[in-house]
């Protein structure tokens, strides 16, 4: 097989090659390494290589739906033991920390046959859309190196955009799944609160909205690989529903008639691009042409509360993991990045009253959304509010960053977070990707499908919202765009 074949091809189709021995695992290894050497240095998507281990693996007996296939982790919750990992962070990556468990989520990748050679970039703690960590640089993204991939699972997502990888380990607690997919022109799904494991560390992340799985660029792949990690565990807190039939097997079957809610305004009233809106209106024309019924309407749910509630649960729970992570390494402030710490300093001063009250408040969203899937099989919006911003756009101004130096100092930073300031932080940490919290949030499964792009052939995602366990149904409609508007004559453009 030659790089100009590898770089086209799906993991499946990978793993069917290897079946029939058209080629060895080890050879895909070499050309995914030749693939990487050529791209990786414009890119900066890998920044922790696993050379020797893959070369090891890939001589091995491998099976799974995925047996050889090329992989590359995300550097945030996809530990390896032995490997280090640095979470975007200097102070890990100074230390060298090094892991002596694998994540559960790694494992059961590993049972599917994949020969991990790499981990991939990510913002620090994967606390931002956007992937330019102060430990590793900017990650640029294929289609315009200017531009980033997007985040936290950023250098997954600008991997496998650019053939390095068929498919990328990567987790969304925000959209971080779901942004850098439509960023990067990828197809983006996030399970359901549960579907996928996070142990032994953890029962859950972030009270069931942090999830993790995988980035790709076929519809099928994302469901085999969900066929080979979802289920129960020991850490688990509760079992949620099996699908009916596998993943994979349900995508032969097109979806009957749905009934498709859509909406192209921000929740929290900033600005949409018009690059977004077309690519929903261009998604809702083409439901239409395929006999769903698309409907303008959004669920009855305050949209500026519920960013109010995500950003309380999100910067208090970072608080406590900056804590932990201070504990554990020894530490101090000067390792990390300025708004890691002023995010943290915020979430410090949360009340228990004013957590338990936004967590209360994420069961009635709950609610909400159920009373509106009553009425619609899914949600249609935007996946990102526009296309990928420039590398350094969205950095903090730099007129800002001696004032929050100097109220962290002293122990008031999070008077920033307080009063009618609260808003301002939400729609400035938010106006990029206003969209994806809610399905967080509330746990149900969401997906980003790239069927847009713009005049400077920069892609745009959009977003549909399942109803809970309805994995099922994502997948039966993402197989049916794909095969009405395939995207994979798109990276024919990719620049790199």
């Amino acid at each position: 097989m030659k790089l100009n074949e590898y770089i086209h091809y799906d993991g499946l189709g990978l793993a069917q090659l290897i079946e029939k021995k058209e080629v060895q695992p080890i050879e895909l290894l070499e050309l995914a390494l030749q693939r990487s050497d050529q791209v990786n240095p414009k890119l900066n998507a890998i920044i922790i290589p696993m050379h020797e281990y893959a070369k090891n693996r890939a001589k091995q007996q491998l099976t799974g739906a995925f047996a050889g296939v090329p992989f590359l982790v995300k550097d945030l919750f996809q530990e390896y033991a032995g490997i280090p990992t640095s979470y975007g962070c200097n102070a890990l990556k100074s230390r060298q920390y090094t892991p002596e468990t694998n994540a559960e989520i790694v494992n059961r990748w590993e049972k599917a046959g994949i020969v991990t050679f790499g981990r991939t970039n990510t913002p620090e703690f994967g606390i931002k859309g956007i992937t330019e960590p102060d430990a590793w640089g900017s990650c640029s993204n294929p289609w315009h190196l200017k531009h980033n991939s997007g985040g936290s699972s950023g250098g997954s997502a600008s991997a496998v955009a650019a053939g390095i990888v068929p498919m990328a380990g990567a987790g969304d607690g925000g959209g971080s799944i779901r942004i850098p997919a439509s960023y990067c022109g990828l197809f983006g799904l996030k399970p359901s609160r549960g579907r996928t494991p996070w142990g032994p560390q953890m029962s859950e992340g972030m009270h069931g909205a942090v999830i993790q799985h995988v980035l790709t660029k076929s519809v099928r792949d994302s469901a085999a690989m969900l066929d080979a990690t979802h289920g129960f565990e020991n850490s688990s807190l509760f079992k949620i529903e099996k699908p009916e039939r596998p993943f994979l097997e349900n995508l032969i079957r097109p979806p009957q008639q749905l009934k498709i809610a859509f909406n192209t305004q921000s929740p929290i009233g900033t600005k949409v691009s018009k690059d977004a809106v077309a690519a929903v209106k261009h998604t809702a024309e083409l439901l239409e042409s395929l006999g769903h019924i698309v409907v303008e309407d959004t669920p009855k749910i305050d949209g500026m509360s519920l960013a109010k509630d995500f950003i309380t649960t999100w910067f208090s729970q970072f608080s406590y993991m900056l804590h932990q992570i201070k504990q554990m390494s020894g530490a101090t402030d000067d390792e990390f990045e300025l708004d890691s710490l002023a995010l943290a300093a915020f979430g410090a001063k949360t009340t228990a009253h004013e957590y338990i009250h936004n967590l209360n408040n994420w069961g009635i969203y709950v609610t909400q959304m159920n009373q509106f899937f009553d009425q619609y099989d899914l949600y249609l919006t935007p996946a990102t509010a526009s296309v990928a911003p420039k590398n350094g756009e969205l950095a903090t101004p730099k007129w800002q960053q001696p004032v929050i130096k100097a109220l962290l100092k002293i122990g008031q930073a999070h008077y920033l977070a307080k009063g009618k300031l609260v808003e301002q932080i939400i729609r400035e940490n938010l106006k990029w990707v206003p969209f994806t919290q809610l399905a967080n949030i509330t746990g149900l499964p969401a997906m980003s499908v790239p069927l847009y792009w713009n005049k400077d052939h920069l892609p745009l995602g959009s977003q549909f919202i399942a109803p809970f366990a309805r994995e099922d149904l994502l997948f039966q409609l993402a197989a049916q765009l794909e095969q009405a508007q395939p995207w994979s004559k798109e990276y024919q453009s990719i620049v790199v």
